[in-house]
């Protein structure tokens, strides 16, 4: 027999029914019942398997609950409805329960309360809306399967889809939308497949997954969530063999989120693969907790914050994936966190493009990491770091810098342009193999204070200072490492450093291949130096360090020996020396050796103590021996210049003697603030009369100590929450009994809107500095008009420094007198006719943003060297004058 087909019309006299509840109570199985247009105000109980078909189409049958709290339409066995309106007005009840069996709706429309599927039933779902819900709009907590194609969920004061208990659900083409909860979540030990939906503007996340479910997403667009896009607090284990398990996303997009684009934490389980995560609120990625990430082929750009964090014990696997603009760093690892980094790019971060920390461990391999303003690798803390095949380009200070206790071991690493290459602050095991430093602004490797590092089989090319620099107490190892067109000296060993150098080349440098510094030490053994400008060797006084088997050759002198240096020779030899102290053969003697005494030609990196006139850039803490005020004040005088800084230095230096005769005879001080604003440009002098000054403030009683410590952005402001105030204050106790001088020091404003740590390195300052009042001298310096937004952007700033020193442009015949100094010092004379030229070439440079004042003084006297090395080079017998004689032909190209 086949099903009847019974008619629903709200005025039918006879032939049909009346309601569409008398109809189904009279239908059997799998009967049709047809329903006029019309509204229809009813409880509609389904029990046995009917299927419900609007006559004349979709939005024409109205079904209103009339029972308060109870549904609307209710099936305790399957049916099917087609183009049905259902009505409520109690959104917070369920409107459609499913409670036995399959209900398949099919471009229904359900508003006003949530569709909600229990106990063992499934749902289909088909070109339907669900509207006006609240606490959710679809609700499955069933043993069953939900299935919505092509459905809307929207308006919903709550969750958009909620499948929780060992429910199943599949959507697929539909779209959650205003809702102001999640838009999905999952939870219990429910499994939800996601493929080609959309989540647009949910209140809180995208999508939610707690407890131990599992979740697909599969190109799937979820959009300006207020929170994450995608929060997972815990699921399923995704199986090792099959993958099937945790949450997995593939292809798709993660736009304008909140907060992270997307968060794995507690348990979760996640893999994200070809998807694209941009202009999200924090994070574009994060791992926390216990969870376990994996990235492979995604796009991660436009991060308010990092574009990847991993912290807590999280793992994450990170392959083939691009980090683009993050707002903080690119790649952020802390705590006991352990990546491994595969392949990709890492570039435009605002901070460091990769930063290690606390006690994480991180593995990268092959990785690209280009034009960020601070390191490119950082490593810090008690972090662990291993790299591969990496290559780091355009960073505005290091490529790789390591600190704290560090454990880092490098396997092939290339730096090219940037500040620094290599920075090894780390007190911790490094091991740099094959690594490659190429066109640096500054050194090219650096050893810290007190570290060990070895390099083995490195090369430095181009570096715009020194090679290598080993700092005090430093005692790196270099085994078979090339040092090559340097313009400072190749290897500068300062105070107490004590590196070992076994087989090193240094070739075609700018100043010596290697210069030890008063009281540097170390062995340095078959390395070969040529084509240095200046001595091969030099060695300062109090330096006793280790010369044995090496070669110097192509160079005007092997060996520069200070009074009071005590270098141990053996076996040395020179080739095609102009001027040779060790003999072709090699000395036989193991001893302390008297060679020529011969003053090192040019200012040397941050080893000497001397102040230099353009300003400096040396880093570190000067020791500064007792010292008369007559004495400092006339060693102020003989600078260039600088006369009205002159005049206020000296009127400070009155008011300063008499705050301290009002100490001594028992008198209050005046309220009279030492910190100081130093405006003007690049090259004028800060530097060398903030050092001075620290000195006068020791002479005249006021300091303990006097000496200097040079500070910036990067020795201030950390790179994540927590770490600037620590960082801060270590500086500013480096400089207790001192001046700390902080130069650019507008840098630590933010710009309008970022959330940069800046205004916490400024407030620590002003903290310090009034509970350290007597103790620290301040002095900020930059550029006279953004010093002055800098002063006038914190009151704390403002009430603290009320006194600015203006260093005004050095006019031309200043700047001529700071070559005049440059060559007096370094035993050089000029011709008239070369003063003149001298004198015209300054004025005809131009004075815009790249003018260095004093820098470009000394840049050009450098310069005049080199141009006068070459003529003289080509002359048959140069005599003495020719050797020290600077003529207008050494000049450089006019601009």
């Amino acid at each position: 027999m086949s099903p009847a087909i019974h008619h629903v019309r709200p005025n039918a006299r006879r032939g049909a029914f009346r309601t569409i509840g008398d109809a189904v109570r009279a239908a059997d199985h799998q009967d049709e019942i047809r329903i006029a247009p019309g509204e229809y105000a009813e409880r509609l109980l389904i029990i046995r398997e009917v299927t419900l078909v609007a006559e004349e189409g979709p939005g024409t049958v109205r079904l209103t609950a009339v029972t308060p709290g109870l549904p609307a339409l209710e099936l305790f066995a399957s049916a099917s409805l087609n183009g049905l309106t259902v009505l409520s007005a109690d959104p917070s009840r369920p409107l459609v329960l499913v409670t036995a069996g399959t209900a398949e709706l099919q471009d229904c429309d359900i508003a006003g309360g949530r569709v909600e599927v229990v106990r063992s039933s499934s749902l289909r779902l088909t070109r339907s809306v669900v509207r006006e819900a609240a606490l959710a709009g679809v609700h499955a907590d069933t043993t069953g399967t939900v299935w919505l194609t092509h459905t809307l969920v929207t308006d919903v004061e709550g969750t958009g889809v909620v499948v929780s208990g060992a429910a199943t659900a599949h959507l697929t083409d539909s779209t959650v939308r205003s809702v102001s909860g999640s838009g999905v979540r999952v939870r219990g030990e429910a499994t939800a497949v996601l493929q080609r939906c959309a989540v647009d503007g949910p209140g809180r996340n995208g999508l939610l997954v707690e407890e131990r479910a599992a979740v697909v997403l599969a190109e799937c667009r979820l959009k300006d969530a207020a929170a994450e896009a995608v929060r997972v607090l815990g699921s399923s284990p995704r199986a090792e063999d099959d993958g099937r398990g945790g949450v997995r996303i593939s292809g798709g997009e993660v736009t304008g989120a909140g907060a992270a684009g997307i968060l794995a934490a507690g348990t979760g389980d996640v893999l994200v693969s070809m998807c694209a995560v941009r202009d999200s609120g924090a994070a574009g990625v994060s791992a926390d907790g216990s969870a376990r990430l994996e990235l492979v082929d995604c796009r991660i750009n436009d991060s308010r914050a990092s574009g990847v964090v991993v912290r807590g014990s999280a793992r994450a696997v990170v392959a083939d994936t691009t980090v683009r603009g993050a707002q903080g760093n690119g790649i952020l690892v802390g705590e006991r966190a352990e990546v491994q980094v595969t392949g990709g790019t890492v570039r435009e971060s605002a901070f460091s493009a990769v930063h290690v920390a606390g006690e994480a461990s991180a593995r990268l391999t092959a990785l690209r990491v280009e034009d960020t303003p601070e390191h490119g690798i950082g490593v810090t803390e008690r972090a662990r770091l291993t790299l591969e095949d990496c290559r780091v380009t355009g960073c505005g200070l290091s490529g790789l810098h390591l600190d704290g206790y560090a454990a880092v071991t490098v396997d092939g690493l290339r730096v090219r342009r940037g500040r620094n290459g290599i920075t090894a602050h780390s007190q911790g095991e490094v091991r740099v193999q094959d690594a490659r430093v190429v066109d640096v602004e500054r050194a090219g490797l650096t050893c810290g204070p007190a570290t060990t590092p070895e390099f083995t089989d490195c090369r430095i090319g181009g570096a715009g200072t020194a090679g290598v620099v080993v700092d005090e107490k430093a005692a790196p190892t270099l085994r078979d490492c090339v040092v090559s067109g340097t313009a400072g000296s190749g290897l500068v060993v300062a105070r107490d450093g004590d590196p070992t150098a076994v087989r090193v080349t240094v070739k075609d440098t700018g100043k010596n291949g290697l210069f030890i510094g008063e009281g540097g030490r170390g062995r340095y053994e078959d390395c070969v130096l040529s084509a240095t400008t200046y001595p091969a060797v030099h060695v300062a006084g109090e330096a006793r360090p280790v010369l044995r088997n090496l070669l110097v050759t192509d160079t005007d002198e092997d060996l520069s020996l200070d009074e009071g240096a005590e270098p141990e020779v053996d076996g040395c030899a020179s080739r095609d020396v102009k001027k040779p102290v060790w003999p072709a053969s090699g000395t036989s003697a193991s001893a302390p050796f008297a060679g020529a005494q011969t003053a090192v030609a040019g200012p040397q990196p941050p080893v000497a103590t001397t102040a230099k006139q353009d300003g400096g850039s040396g880093d570190g803490v000067e020791e500064v021996p007792e010292e008369s005020l007559e004495d400092l004040l006339a060693e102020l005088d003989v600078l260039v210049g600088l006369e009205r800084v002159k005049h206020d230095v000296a009127s400070l230096v009155k008011l300063m003697q008499m705050v301290r005769r009002r100490e001594e005879a028992g008198l209050a001080a005046p309220p009279l603030s030492r910190h100081l604003v130093f405006a003007g440009n690049p090259g004028t002098g800060k530097t060398t009369v903030a050092r001075l000054y620290g000195r006068i403030l020791a002479a005249v009683g006021l300091l303990s100590r006097g000496h200097l410590v040079e500070a910036d952005r990067s020795s201030l402001v950390g790179e994540y929450v927590g770490h600037t105030g620590p960082k801060t204050q270590r500086v500013f106790e480096e400089a207790m009994g001192g001046v700390l001088f902080i130069d650019e020091a507008y840098s630590l404003t933010p710009a309008a809107g970022s959330n940069d740590f800046g205004h916490e390195a400024i407030a620590t300052l002003v903290k310090l500095m009034e509970d350290h009042r007597d103790s620290v001298v301040v002095i900020v310096a930059g550029y006279p008009e953004e010093m002055e937004h800098f002063i006038d952007s914190n009151p704390g700033l403002a009430s603290r420094f009320s006194r600015t020193l203006l260093f005004e442009d050095y006019d031309t015949p200043e700047l001529v007198s700071i070559v005049e100094h440059h060559a007096e010092r370094h035993q050089y004379g000029l011709t008239d006719s070369a003063r003149e030229a001298l004198g015209a070439y300054f004025e005809a440079t131009p004075r815009g943003e790249r003018f260095g004042n004093g820098r470009t003084a000394r840049q050009t006297f450098q310069a005049m060297t080199e141009r006068q090395a070459y003529r003289v080079a080509e002359l048959t017998a140069p005599g003495e004058t020719d050797l020290i004689t600077l003529r207008p032909q050494d000049l450089p190209e006019w601009p």
